[in-house]
């Protein structure tokens, strides 16, 4: 009987958890002129077929619904994970997050960069931010902060 009721305190705690940003991202749209002709990878709304969202960490998922929550709108993922060869083609970093499930690229239709950017500096669970001149994504990874550090670490014009 004590296991069954450690089981089940889990499962109240784990839902206590994530009722902190998912219900609000469950209600998140994905319809709409920005959305029109995208194609969806395993739940996630992706640019191109070349796009992999498959494997993110659970630490990403939960900052992309923190995104999804707070803006109202899904995303749309522009780069998710990439093996060492699509990374090497990308221009990626030898070590990018990308290629550990801890990145995303992406963009939410309706939604201009400087909110994203703006919402992304105040989030704390975003370890990185890039912001790339010129282009309508940003980058985000959830690697750990430097010790004492209150915003993300930041690169590529920022």
């Amino acid at each position: 009987m004590p296991r069954l009721l450690r089981s089940i305190a889990a499962i109240a705690l784990t839902a206590i958890v994530l009722a902190g940003c998912l219900p609000m991202a469950m209600f998140a749209s994905g319809s709409g002129p920005g959305y029109a002709g995208m194609r969806q990878d395993w739940g996630t709304y992706v640019s191109s077929s070349n796009v992999n969202a498959l494997c993110i960490s659970p630490k990403l998922r939960f900052v992309i619904w923190e995104f999804e929550g707070h803006f109202g709108k899904r995303i749309v993922m522009n780069s998710g994970y990439r093996n060492a060869f699509h990374n090497s083609a990308a221009g990626g970093a030898d070590n990018s997050y990308h290629t550990k499930c801890m990145a995303a690229d992406f963009y939410i239709p309706g939604v201009s960069k400087q909110e994203l950017i703006a919402f992304a500096m105040r989030t704390d669970s975003v370890g990185g931010l890039g912001c790339y001149p010129g282009r309508n994504f940003i980058h985000v990874d959830v690697r750990d902060r430097p010790r004492g550090r209150k915003t993300p670490v930041t690169f590529e014009g920022c």
